[in-house]
């Protein structure tokens, strides 16, 4: 495989991400561009917000998302939250999940987060295990959410 670049997310990333997408929830219709412009300037202007990305020569193959929070508990130390984990199907199980992962949980430690959240909706066995080799555990906190429709 060629080499692999971790980054932050940019402006022009728009389009490979959203085909990214794909792979996180395929039976979702695909947010309209004016929309997911408009999105996207926000989520990237956000200085709470980053957008990691493993990008390769041909297209971007992982992503994870990671907003810090500021806490007025805890000393004062924020905490982080990972969301929209994806890889693209066909660069699964070459590390490059993890890789974003890794990326996140050091910007969390150097914003001196004192945890990250990341909750997922998968009840697979391997995809358990892969957060847990990626240093999550599970049996933590107890999760509850709202979800709108």
């Amino acid at each position: 495989m060629n080499e692999i670049i971790i980054r932050a997310a940019t402006q022009c990333d728009l389009p490979a991400v959203l085909k990214l997408y794909q792979h996180l929830h395929p039976h979702e219709a695909q947010l309209e561009t004016a929309a997911a412009e408009r999105v996207w300037t926000t989520l990237l202007a956000s200085s709470f917000m980053t957008v990691i990305v493993a990008q390769t020569a041909d297209l971007l193959a992982s992503s994870c998302t990671l907003a810090i929070v500021p806490n007025l508990s805890r000393g004062g130390r924020s905490y982080g939250v990972i969301e929209n984990v994806v890889t693209h199907a066909e660069y699964r199980k070459l590390g490059l999940g993890r890789r974003v992962l890794a990326h996140a949980l050091d910007l969390a430690a150097r914003a001196d987060c004192y945890k990250v959240h990341l909750a997922t909706g998968s009840k697979r066995e391997t995809t358990l295990r892969f957060y847990e080799g990626a240093g999550f555990e599970r049996g933590g906190k107890t999760y509850f959410e709202v979800r709108r429709p």
